[in-house]
């Protein structure tokens, strides 16, 4: 229901049309899966380029007085309802008010280019606890909130607690971070205060990176279809396996649209972990994706601003920033509030990717932190979003 066009033909569509991905696995697995023998590019305004945006108008909304005033609103009710900010459901942050754009930013977001930026949203007009009220109860009428990490933030905060230590998660350090996905099927954050200089932000289009390797380089995509076991990073909960005992698919299709999921460094991690190094043609293909993804003609980039904040999709788009230097005083320190958002089935996962995601999220764990101590390290960049 949320494709606006198929991201790939269906299966009515394409017939008799096969293909080999991951049969031999498959088979070892006892699964039989229907396999796509030609695939087809997506056409649509998911597949976009950043020179088909202008300027940042064209994927901007510029927020006013009813927007304000609803979020006022829905703020004072929820404090005098005693309601803390992660307790919030959709029904408790009532937008009446302004129910039609909300409807038309999560449009966006579901079926059109896959993301939307709110400017000028008043961050100083709020205390910090006021602002994540607002933000997380927005961000439920788009989907349901989930833990961040072992620490089990909802709202997260995106700040630098680590430095350059790649042993941190991302979220939480400074280094400069890969394309990547996060562990969730849409993101949204908001910028409350740039760093000293540095922080720029990175959104390529997994439908635009595909259609690129189709044109150029076929041969690779079906790896990325194949998949990939994945490094838990130490976050699973005790008793389950270190690595996913699934492969996970950087790429895949299920009821007519195409999502991505995809941490290089992860699935490197697990290839160490395991002493089961990536095949020639698996690197191959993931330097690739790498390359395409990078490509100025491919990636958008631009420095958030304070007051700024962004909803995308996760099936859809990949995500980074470049390495920034902050702020001594914490007071002035880069910060970010996010939110990892869950669809519910809202769209159509394939079952890998599913049960790599889960569905509330990576679980607190009593006494567990977003540090890694062990030794499975992949190549360059952070270990974790």
């Amino acid at each position: 229901m949320w494709s606006a066009e198929p991201a790939v033909k269906t299966e009515s569509e394409m017939g008799t049309e096969v293909t080999k991905v991951a049969e031999a696995v498959r088979r070892s697995r006892g699964e039989t899966m229907r396999t796509v023998t030609t695939r087809q590019p997506i056409r649509g305004r998911s597949a976009w380029h950043p020179n088909d945006f202008k300027t940042p108008a064209a994927y901007s909304v510029t927020l006013n007085n009813a927007h304000f005033k609803a979020f006022d609103a829905a703020l004072v009710a929820n404090r005098q309802a005693g309601r803390k900010t992660e307790d919030i459901m959709c029904a408790d942050f009532l937008l009446d008010a302004i129910t039609a754009d909300v409807a038309a930013w999560r449009d966006e977001v579901m079926m059109g280019r896959g993301f939307v930026m709110l400017d000028r949203f008043p961050t100083d007009h709020y205390s910090l606890d006021d602002l994540g009220m607002i933000f997380y109860g927005l961000g439920t009428h788009f989907g349901r909130a989930v833990s961040q990490s072992s620490m089990g933030d909802r709202l997260g905060h995106v700040t630098d607690v680590g430095g350059r230590d790649r042993r941190e998660r991302a979220y939480r350090n400074s280094r400069e971070l890969t394309l990547h996905t996060d562990r969730c099927d849409l993101v949204a954050m908001l910028c409350v205060r740039q760093a000293m200089s540095g922080g720029v932000s990175g959104y390529s289009s997994a439908h635009t990176i595909y259609n690129e390797m189709l044109a150029t380089r076929p041969e690779l995509v079906e790896p990325l279809f194949n998949g990939f076991q994945y490094h838990r990073r130490g976050e699973q909960l005790p008793g389950e396996p270190i690595v996913t005992p699934e492969r996970v698919p950087v790429l895949s299709e299920c009821g007519g649209a195409l999502s991505t999921a995809y941490i290089r460094s992860y699935i490197e991690m697990a290839a160490n972990e395991q002493g089961t190094p990536l095949s020639d043609l698996e690197v191959a293909a993931l330097d690739y994706f790498d390359e395409m993804s990078n490509r100025d003609d491919v990636k958008l980039t631009f420095m958030m601003e304070p007051g700024q904040a962004i909803f995308f999709n996760n099936c859809m788009l990949l995500h980074n920033r470049t390495n920034f230097d902050d702020y001594d005083d914490p007071a002035r320190k880069r910060l970010l509030l996010r939110l990892w958002l869950m669809l519910d089935g809202m769209r159509p996962l394939a079952p890998a990717v599913q049960a790599y995601k889960g569905t509330e999220g990576i679980q607190p764990h009593e006494g567990n932190s977003t540090y890694y101590r062990g030794s499975a390290f992949g190549r360059g960049g952070s270990i974790g979003a």
